[in-house]
């Protein structure tokens, strides 16, 4: 039986073409309101995957239900529920913006009367009435593609997909796409693929990050960098009586440990490094400790594994655990058979 309270379940998602496997055995689900990241290097099947979500494609095995309806029988049904914003999402270039939104709810069958005030809305909240009345090949790219995410949220669908939606966009033009994907947070469930690592970890709630057609880590950022790396690391640069602070500083925790130290500069300062598995912040008891041991402390920063530093991690071990597409031999990255 689906998952009642999940808007997208996915379970033993299998997709080959003529024996290769692009998608093998995925399994995950995400949770009404959540925004999640969908990760992966090129070939990974990640756009393969997506596209069965929204049942473009049909899986060769497997079941994907999107809020509680299966993509397989009800393919019709599950485009009402989704909105969806491809990669390098195809515009027609000859329609100004307001005729396009308006064609678009007519065949998203968004009742008239509701349309134009619906229209409205969404222009205003991708900062679009100003050009409204634009023909759409003389837009920007930036604007093109918040054309495309106001299309797919016009008929206020439950779920949203997106595949790069800050792809190709200037620094400014992410953060407005990025604030307004992080709007939608609690009325609609997102899911995003994107290359752009730093914008995931600052959108969303949750990542997955898939390999070789199979899924090889996902949660929070936080759960993953604790998952994968285990340990949390401060930088110290501090003058004093440094024997004295692994005794202080195991106070507040007894795992932690000094695992690397400088000899003294010109100014008696010391550059220390100290490990925990505590996945908590202890940099302000750190902080009172070092002060009260009357320790001179220049420098107090706790040192986290990006996104990116999980990305690779993940993926990289992950070739030595997940099964090849191709039986029985093993294909490479980047390689034909790889690809998705």
């Amino acid at each position: 039986m689906p998952d009642a309270t999940a808007a997208i379940e996915v379970s033993h998602l299998v997709k080959t073409y003529g024996g290769v496997t692009a998608v093998s055995d995925i399994s995950f689900t995400v949770a009404q309101g959540e925004i999640v990241g969908f990760l992966g290097p090129n070939g990974a099947g990640k756009s393969t995957t997506m596209r069965i979500l929204t049942g473009y494609l049909p899986a060769t095995s497997g079941s994907v239900h999107i809020c509680g309806v299966p993509v397989a029988t009800q393919p019709d049904e599950i485009k009402r529920r989704i909105g969806y914003m491809p990669e390098n999402n195809p515009l027609p270039d000859d329609m100004r913006v307001s005729e396009y939104m308006y064609f678009r709810g007519r065949l998203k069958e968004i009742p008239r009367r509701k349309l134009g005030p619906r229209i409205d809305e969404v222009l205003e909240v991708c900062d679009l009435k100003r050009v409204r009345h634009k023909i759409i090949a003389q837009l920007s790219k930036g604007y093109r593609q918040r054309v495309g995410i106001a299309e797919a949220i016009l008929a206020e669908p439950p779920v949203i997909i997106m595949d790069e939606p800050t792809i190709g966009l200037d620094p400014h033009q992410i953060l407005i796409v990025r604030d307004l994907i992080a709007s939608l947070r609690g009325r609609m469930t997102v899911i995003i693929s994107s290359h752009i690592l730093p914008e995931i970890e600052m959108t969303c709630d949750r990542v997955l990050i898939i390999n070789q057609g199979r899924v090889v880590a996902q949660g929070t950022p936080a759960e993953l960098r604790q998952e994968i790396f285990g340990l949390s690391t401060y930088k110290l640069e501090l003058a004093g009586n440094v024997e004295a602070l692994l005794p202080a500083v195991m106070d507040i925790d007894a795992g932690l440990q000094i695992s690397e130290q400088s000899e003294p500069d010109a100014g008696g300062f010391r550059q220390i490094t100290l490990t925990t598995h505590r996945p908590d912040d202890l940099g302000e008891p750190l902080l009172r400790t070092l002060l009260a041991k009357e320790l001179r402390v220049r420098a107090l920063t706790r040192k986290q594994p990006t996104l990116e530093d999980v990305f690779l991690a993940a993926t990289r071990r992950s070739w030595d655990t997940v099964a090849a597409p191709i039986a029985p031999t093993r294909s490479k990255p980047g390689s034909p058979e790889s690809q998705s």
